[in-house]
């Protein structure tokens, strides 16, 4: 009896404890189930959290976005509105500009005394370096607002190359420096007017900071482009002032002024540059020790030669006319609405023994000439007259009212692309204020070489 109690009973206890394993195990399973759900619900919180701080910052960063916008906008508008300002203000300054230049030329013609002409060229030097600073800082704006639009064509680098070492050698011989020049055969794609001025720059700086020694102008291949490199053996830069050579006005040291010339060293140069390059899309490099020299290169896109364009010549004749040399009896029909600026054209055109006839507006230089009687050589016009009217529209106005071409100039305070365009297809010249007396001169006795001109149709 007590061994079947006894095997009872140790029976019952596997079965006791195989239950118990089965209680525990559930109850293992319940609390891993329990602590699963509580770390979803704590996950599901601090997803929520996330949630709204991401959608929070994106909240910022959209208005972050809008105020960048509207700051770029405003930059955008306040940019164009000094574009336009300058415009306007180069306009009012170049107008009474151009007077004073032309009434400087006029009191140095009549001066006797040579202290009296001193003291014009003097001043005249010193109208050229308010109209060059005046013209520079509205061509910096303008490419700035990205308002210039570079004119793509083939560049011959010998050309250009001749074209700046006739410009720049009577410079270097004066002050004891040797400019070479190196003929390479190479064409570049770029804009050849913008190009020159470029070039003309850092050739022009790096004649003004060379004391010994010269400047070296040369081109080479890199693969598809064309590399150009202007060298001198002048003061060199420091590494650390490589960037601030081109911010305005930074005009460097030393021998930039050593000549008293107070047209040099205005600190523009490089600044224009650096605009020019960006506009064009070139690559500027820069090395340069102290007191060893400079080489600043240019990469540009090489380009396949093309047949050279016949420049245009408006009023050239192949007639027997001899050449004119001078003005005396010339007719001249002066459109100008500034009245200061009328009365110095006046005085000097007169001076040079010409016959006028004066007009502020398109219907005056209309009636100027109705009749027939009196038919201008030459007409000179401002572009910007009273009232909305242009220049270019008078003379057209005139030419149909006598059914000839007469031959034309205009000149303006805002010379633009468009207008260069115009005046080109209309056959008529165009200079651009202040006027300089030997230049307009000189194209005056041009343009009467061609006053028998073809008629134009009514």
């Amino acid at each position: 009896m007590t061994d079947e109690r006894d095997r009872e009973i140790a029976r019952l206890r596997k079965i006791n404890a195989a239950l118990m394993k089965r209680v525990e195990r559930s109850t293992d399973h319940q609390g891993t189930a329990f602590s699963l759900f509580q770390t979803a619900i704590g996950l599901e919180d601090r997803i929520r959290r996330r949630t709204q701080e991401l959608t929070a910052t994106l909240a910022d960063l959209e208005r972050s976005n809008l105020q960048l916008k509207g700051a770029r906008d405003v930059a955008v508008e306040a940019n164009r509105s000094k574009t336009r300002f300058l415009a306007a203000a180069s306009h009012d300054v170049l107008q009474p500009l151009n007077a004073a230049a032309l009434l400087m030329s006029s009191l140095g013609q009549v001066q006797n005394s040579t202290e009296g002409r001193r003291l014009c060229d003097r001043v005249e030097r010193s109208l050229d370096t308010m109209d060059t600073l005046l013209r520079t800082l509205l061509y910096m704006s303008r490419l700035d607002a990205g308002d210039v639009e570079p004119e793509w064509c083939t560049v011959s680098l010998d050309t250009l190359f001749a074209s700046l070492a006739s410009d720049f050698e009577p410079l270097a011989r004066q002050r004891g420096l040797a400019l070479r020049v190196r003929r390479t055969g190479l064409h570049v794609r770029s804009d050849a007017t913008m190009l020159r001025r470029l070039l003309q720059n850092i050739i022009s700086n790096a004649i003004r900071y060379t004391e010994r020694g010269g400047v070296l102008l040369v081109a080479g291949r890199r693969g598809t482009d064309v590399h150009v490199r202007v060298a001198d053996t002048g003061v060199g830069i420091a590494r650390e002032r490589f960037e601030d050579i081109f911010v305005e006005f930074d005009r460097g040291g030393g021998a930039a002024t050593r000549d008293g010339d107070a047209s040099a060293g205005l600190g523009l140069g490089l600044a224009i540059v650096e605009r020019m390059v960006d506009t064009l899309g070139h690559d500027l490099t820069l090395n340069s020790r102290l007191g060893r020299g400079s080489c600043f290169g240019l990469t540009m896109s090489g380009a396949t030669p093309v047949a050279p364009r016949p420049c245009r010549n408006s009023f050239a004749m192949s007639g027997s006319r001899g050449a004119v040399t001078s003005l005396v009896g010339a007719r001249i029909l002066v459109v100008e609405n500034d009245l200061v600026a009328l009365q110095a054209l006046e005085a000097l055109l007169t001076q040079w023994g010409c016959r006028l006839r004066l007009a502020s507006s398109t219907s005056e230089a209309c009636d100027a000439i109705t009749g027939g009687s009196w038919l201008p050589d030459v007409i000179v016009a401002d572009q910007h007259l009273e009232n909305g009217d242009r220049g270019t529209t008078t003379i057209a106005l005139v030419r149909q009212l006598v059914a000839q071409r007469i031959p034309a100039l205009i000149v303006t305070a805002v010379p633009s692309e468009s207008l260069a365009r115009t005046t080109g297809e209309a056959q008529i010249e165009l200079m651009s204020k202040p006027v300089k007396p030997a230049q307009l001169r000189a194209l005056l006795m041009h343009l009467r070489r061609g006053s028998t001109l073809p008629a134009v149709s009514a």
